[in-house]
């Protein structure tokens, strides 16, 4: 019932229209089960004589009420289901925004597959309870609510009758209900485990066809689909037995009535008509309780559905904005460590950080792998929580900014370059604010402006679609090269305050690099640019080279003092040096 309470608060926007479903069932069950009393009274009328009068009007009302019927049939499946996909479409919505609001972590935590699954095997098993459940459970409600006070007018000696089967349909909803809703939850995680398995296997298609485990991995997600569909068939067979079941415990009226209906019909106590129409009423109504089984069915697996629906609405975002934030004069760029030191799970990755870098000044991070460079930098936009105000924008702690704000000043390049499946245009406008100017003749930085920084812009002619190339899922058409420019002109394209470049030049050669770094000269020019990287000819004009070790910064300087100090960045320097050469000579 929790579930379902927090459910209710997609019914308000539609409350209208639900009621309004809701009345066309009542009207069209009303002129529904007005068809046999009309029949037992067309036949006791008959019996009595039989006219043209009366010939012409049986059938002609018979057939009016119908039409009226169906009329309203009509309008109640168009307004409970269409009310049902607004419902899908506000629950999707509210889905993806909580997936977008969560932070890295919880990515780390969650598979994509599970998170596909309940985006869409999930959320259609929900929606049944807001289109077909209302549907069938209104109208099996006002079914008995019509037919049994004419059924007890007529006899209610054989309406008294029907209840003697009822525990035995009541003992059956309740057993076989509680049974399929356990096994479609289980159903429904298990399903997971296949949509992530599918979407790994998609992702790294590179990788098992390098390795040739095609058939290996073939014949794993065979075993994981053998599994899902024999849970599937033990669900079924609790599925298919509810409605046989109910038609026979429900069929024993039937038998009943006829042994005890039929000798009251020849003794007079009832009229021919009055037990023919019983035994419409009698039919319809079996109907209905058959669908009230259906609507169980769907109730039990909605619900379990839905209770992994509300496991993702539910999920609190571990770095959001703090209470009563409020927006700050725009950002200039100055960034502070003081203190800092962070752990993972408890194990430390950085400590005792003092840094500080003004407003326009290019800092860069080197170090050993694991010394806590991208840790460090993935601190400032907030894609990690530092703790306490160990980390500072313009002498404002980060947490003190919206993070709309403090983000939308930050062109970042992750180290794992990550792009859409989309045109290469798109995806290096795609961090633009769509606030400024609309048109690309509009803005200091366009498109192809934003490439040639990158150095992109000589590649991108060789393609033929230009600038409107598709590039693919996580853009497999382009090199690792080209999805390194990529993202850098993406981050150029912004235009930010603070430029954040984490290892983004690794997979291009040493002249793309020079040209990348010659441009980058001009537009790092009044901006805060922080590079993280293991090539010491990235890093050599920074004014200021950090070196990490174990997660402190062993040695400060410009390139020269550094290498003057003779210390681990000067070790690494020469090491970078003795393989350069190597590779002169090869």
């Amino acid at each position: 019932m929790e579930q379902l309470r927090k459910f209710a608060r997609y019914f308000k926007p539609y409350k209208w229209m639900i009621l309004a479903g809701i009345f066309f069932i009542l009207c069209s069950m009303s002129f529904g089960l007005f068809v046999p009393y009309m029949v037992g009274q067309a036949i006791d009328d008959l019996r009595v004589g039989v006219t043209r009068e009366k010939i012409i009007f049986y059938p002609l009302v018979i057939l009016g009420i119908n039409i009226a019927s169906g009329i309203f049939l009509f309008l109640q499946r168009r307004v409970l289901i269409n009310t049902s996909r607004h419902i899908e479409f506000d629950m999707r919505q509210d889905f993806y925004a909580a997936l977008v609001g969560q932070s890295l972590g919880y990515f780390q935590n969650n598979r994509v597959g599970d998170l596909m699954a309940r985006a869409t095997n999930d959320l259609a098993a929900v929606r049944q309870i807001v289109g077909p459940m209302i549907l069938y459970s209104f109208q099996a409600i006002f079914a008995l609510a019509i037919s049994l006070p004419i059924m007890l007018n007529i006899s209610v000696k054989l309406t008294l009758l029907l209840l003697i089967p009822m525990p035995l349909v009541s003992l059956t909803v309740k057993y076989l209900g509680d049974q399929i809703h356990r096994r479609f939850e289980k159903i429904q995680g298990f399903f997971s485990d296949i949509t992530a398995r599918a979407q790994e296997n998609l992702t790294g298609v590179r990788v098992i066809r390098a390795y040739a485990q095609e058939d290996a991995e073939i014949e794993k997600f065979q075993e994981l689909n053998r599994e899902y569909a024999h849970r599937n068939l033990q669900l079924v067979k609790y599925s298919a037995a509810m409605r046989p079941l109910l038609f026979f415990f429900i069929g024993l009226g039937f038998v009943i009535i006829v042994a005890v209906g039929v000798p009251m019909a020849v003794r007079g106590e009832i009229t021919a008509g009055d037990f023919t129409a019983f035994m419409l009423y009698l039919q319809r109504m079996i109907w209905y309780l058959i669908a009230l089984g259906y609507v169980v069915n769907l109730y039990q697996r909605g619900t379990a559905s839905l209770k992994r629906f509300n496991e993702i609405l539910e999920a609190e975002p571990s770095i959001t904005d703090e209470p009563g934030v409020t927006e700050k004069p725009p950002i200039r760029g100055s960034i502070e460590f003081r203190g800092l030191n962070f752990a993972y799970n408890g194990k430390p990755v950085l400590q005792d950080i003092d840094l500080e870098i003004e407003s326009g000044k290019t800092v860069a991070l080197v170090g050993r792998t694991g010394s806590g460079k991208s840790t460090l930098v993935s601190l400032i936009p907030r894609l990690i929580e530092a703790p306490g105000d160990m980390v500072l924008v313009d002498g404002v702690p980060v947490r003190q900014y919206p993070l709309a704000q403090l983000r939308s000043s930050i062109g970042f390049v992750p180290q794992e370059t990550f792009l859409f499946s989309d045109t290469l245009a798109a995806n290096i406008a795609f961090g633009v604010d769509p606030e400024k100017p609309a048109s690309e003749a509009d803005r200091a930085m366009t498109v192809e402006k934003a490439a040639a920084v990158a150095g992109l812009a000589d590649d991108v002619e060789e393609f033929p679609g230009k600038y409107e190339q598709l590039v693919g899922e996580r853009g497999i058409t382009l090199s690792g090269g080209q999805k390194q420019r990529t993202a850098i002109a993406r981050a150029v394209m912004r235009e930010p305050r603070i430029l954040i470049l984490d290892d983004s030049l690794s997979a291009v050669d040493t002249y793309t690099e020079e040209k990348i770094l010659h441009h980058l000269r001009d537009v790092r020019s009044g901006r805060t640019t922080l590079i993280v990287s293991h090539r010491i000819s990235t890093i050599r004009d920074a004014d200021l080279i950090c070196v990490l070790d174990h997660g402190r910064i062993i040695e400060r300087g410009t390139h020269d003092q550094l290498i003057a100090l003779g210390g681990e960045y000067a070790d690494l320097y020469e090491r970078q040096l003795l393989e350069d050469e190597l590779e002169a000579t090869e």
